[in-house]
């Protein structure tokens, strides 16, 4: 088998060739930089599908509704799709303009009271 996917007589074996990821990801951009479209995400905004895949969607589309039926960060669905986050960022800008998924905040860390204040209470409660 050749490196580029290709078997004897240039017939596809169903053997991706990691070179051809930049032709890949134009493909799955539609040659889109992102420049301007690129949703305003971190990484670890959680993302939900709202929608089901439709048979004619792009089958990175289909596969973000698919796995975001419970909560998902951008840098778990670029590590699930093996995909760069920039391109996930695009992909779901397209499936939030859609109104197929909804991007949530991460939960806020707890706001920890000041640790003079809890030792006070300690000791108050250790005299009673």
């Amino acid at each position: 088998m050749s490196g580029t996917g290709r078997g004897r007589g240039g017939v596809w074996d169903g053997e991706w060739d990691e070179s051809d990821q930049p032709e890949r990801l134009y493909v799955i951009t539609r040659g889109r930089s992102g420049t301007g479209e690129r949703a305003a995400l971190d990484l670890v905004t959680l993302i939900v599908s709202l929608a089901e895949p439709e048979p004619a969607m792009q089958p990175e589309h289909a596969a973000i509704l698919r796995l975001c039926r419970s909560p998902l960060s951008l840098a778990e669905l670029s590590a699930y799709l093996s995909l760069p986050v920039s391109v996930v960022n695009l992909l779901l800008a397209d499936l939030l303009a859609e109104g197929r998924v909804q991007a949530r905040k991460p939960v806020p860390k707890a706001i920890v009271p000041d640790r003079s204040l809890i030792e006070a209470v300690m000791h108050g409660l250790q005299r009673l």
